[in-house]
């Protein structure tokens, strides 16, 4: 064959170059990732994830209010503050039981961490004596345990690991900045001042935020930096679209941008590459398209049940279906509850049956 006639490979595209900043990320970087093309974000995005977590499973975890409404904060997104009319109703804590219950139940359509709310501002001792039976007891079904139920202090946060605690979730929610349009009765520094107990705690931080609350672009990717430059970032991320509920002040906020929310997911992935990063509330005005979408650009974890502490969220039937659908297998824990551990079940999977939805 001539020169001339010399066939040549044509590359339709170039492999990218990971987004890797010398230093902390600031949010000139990270807006310039939010402002990349979509699919060259997500094909990014895809690419550091499976580098990081080539099994490409998917963690189900699940959310129960274990103490609803009544709350003294006014974040304008939340029907629970006490001050909004939106039609929930303050309610005391629940028992050990009620919540072993909605633990079993979980735990038998296939999640592998259960996450406790408290709508406080902040637990007083007595509280967080109250919820130490309520780990101790979800830890016994062999669950990993999340709690999300305000400001800790110290000792307090001590005290949950000292129980048996895995994680405590405690969202930024937006950047610094615009924080205060969302909030007022607390400052930024109060949630930092939390992580840093729960971290110190040896306790795994869960922390994300929220989109779609009327914030302007520069706002989310100031949420991103400040979530992937705590040191360390959070083990698990949390992506919220908004859930506009009636009565509070956000309940009008135009919704957010299926494909921003898709961006804010894949730069959270390339920002944060080690961590679960988590579709959360919002998911059921999503739809199944975007869902994947966001499975690509890097999420690995779902809310699953059909309600989120008191707003709606997708069945877990509709899920599994969804996770069938693309291929994507649910990630299975590890720990064995007490009184399983020595013994293998009858038809010889180790308790597995009860626990492994068929995806």
């Amino acid at each position: 064959m001539s020169t001339s006639q010399a066939t040549h490979a044509v590359q339709m595209h170039t492999r990218p170059t990971l987004s890797a900043p010398q230093g902390p990320w600031t949010v000139q970087a990270v807006q310039e990732l939010l402002d990349r093309p979509l699919l060259d974000l997500v094909f990014e995005a895809q690419t550091v994830h499976r580098q990081h977590w080539p099994e490409g499973d998917i963690e189900l975890a699940t959310l129960l209010s274990v103490k609803t409404g009544g709350c003294p904060e006014n974040c304008g997104y939340c029907p629970q503050a006490a001050e909004f009319d939106t039609g929930v109703k303050a309610q005391k804590m629940l028992e050990v039981d009620e919540v072993l219950h909605a633990a079993q139940a979980a735990r038998d359509a296939g999640a592998t961490r259960f996450c406790m709310g408290a709508a406080w501002r902040a637990p007083k001792d007595r509280d967080i004596e109250k919820m130490a039976e309520l780990i101790g007891a979800v830890k016994g079904l062999g669950l990993q345990t999340c709690a999300t139920l305000g400001m800790l202090e110290a000792h307090q946060a001590q005290a949950l690991k000292a129980a048996g605690l895995d994680y405590y979730n405690h969202n930024l929610d937006t950047a610094p900045e615009y924080y205060q349009d969302v909030v007022s009765t607390r400052a930024y520094q109060d949630r930092l001042d939390t992580l840093q107990h729960v971290r110190s705690a040896g306790i795994s931080v869960c922390c994300g935020g929220i989109v779609g609350m009327g914030e302007a672009p520069v706002h989310r990717a100031g949420l991103i930096v400040q979530l992937a430059n705590l040191d360390p970032y959070p083990d698990s991320v949390p992506i919220n679209s908004l859930v506009r509920v009636p009565g509070t002040p956000l309940a009008d906020s135009e919704p957010v941008d299926p494909f921003d929310f898709v961006r804010m997911i894949a730069v959270a992935r390339i920002t944060m590459p080690k961590a679960r990063v988590r579709l959360s509330a919002g998911r059921q005005q999503l739809g199944e398209a975007v869902q994947a979408l966001c499975f690509m650009a890097g999420a690995n974890s779902i809310f699953y049940g059909e309600k989120l502490l008191v707003t709606g969220n997708p069945d877990a039937g509709a899920d599994l279906q969804l996770l069938r659908k693309l291929g994507l297998k649910s990630h299975q824990n590890t720990q064995a509850a007490p009184q399983e551990a020595s013994a293998d079940s009858a038809c010889g999977c180790n308790g597995q049956c009860a626990t492994a939805p068929a995806v």
